[in-house]
């Protein structure tokens, strides 16, 4: 039984310019006490042919979690355009919000992301044709849609403190049909679209490893919501 539960995921200011700040308004609910705090990582796929440009735009350690609903803000910075082949700059990607507990990945939210060039204001392919966007790429005209309506959740078993891992819960299993229920709409899963390894594929393909050691004790690019809390602990109690 997961002791951390994501309840809910706004995407905020979206669509946008691809310049701008990726952000997600956060709520999730702690059922019991933790001694170590909640890992959350943002990771933007840069091609899915090579795993070696995916961008880790923010990874974050809050707590301590209190038992309850909490609600944060996570704004990370928009993917460095230097980084990402110039072919895969526009078009479909896809942005991942994973959280981890002691090293231990037990949700992960993916978001489909949609790169589109316009020339000017107005522009419709459909009645103006294709135009080939010149190089360098103007980031000034490119539009960044997350879309937030359908996101792709899994959920995986891990060990929590003091407790043995169940036996027999395939790793990378999703197991969310109560957590979305119990969301309040906006979330919006498509639970028509089973999450099999084919599916998860779609949109993990290049990922790297998302357990990384790599971490740090405070915020690095994260706006964070906390008026009871100092800035460290990054949560708002509600």
């Amino acid at each position: 039984m997961s002791l951390v539960n994501i309840t809910n995921m706004n995407v905020l200011d979206n669509p946008t310019n691809y310049r701008n700040p990726i952000q997600f308004e956060i709520t999730f609910e702690c059922t019991a006490e933790l001694t170590h705090d909640i890992e959350w990582k943002v990771v933007y796929v840069g091609s899915a042919e090579n795993s070696s440009f995916d961008q880790v735009l923010d990874e974050i350690e809050v707590g301590p979690v209190p038992v309850g609903i909490n609600k944060f803000i996570l704004q990370t910075d928009a993917p460095d355009p230097t980084l990402i082949p110039e072919n895969d700059l526009l078009g479909i990607t896809v942005i991942l919000v994973t959280c981890s507990y002691r090293d231990q990945e037990f949700a992960r939210v993916g978001y489909y992301v949609n790169n589109e060039y316009k020339h000017f204001e107005g522009y419709d392919p459909m009645e103006h044709g294709e135009i080939i966007p010149e190089s360098p790429i103007d980031l000034a005209k490119v539009t960044r849609t997350i879309v937030a309506d359908k996101p792709r959740v899994t959920r995986f078993p891990i060990q929590w403190d003091g407790e043995l891992l169940v036996q027999g819960q395939g790793q990378g299993q999703t197991d969310i049909q109560q957590q979305d229920e119990d969301c309040d709409g906006s979330m919006n899963v498509d639970m028509s679209m089973d999450m099999n390894s084919e599916d998860e594929e779609c949109y993990t393909n290049g990922v790297p490893s998302l357990s990384s050691p790599i971490k740090s004790s405070r915020v690095h690019n994260s706006t964070v919501v906390s008026p009871e809390w100092s800035n460290q602990s990054g949560l708002m109690v509600e």
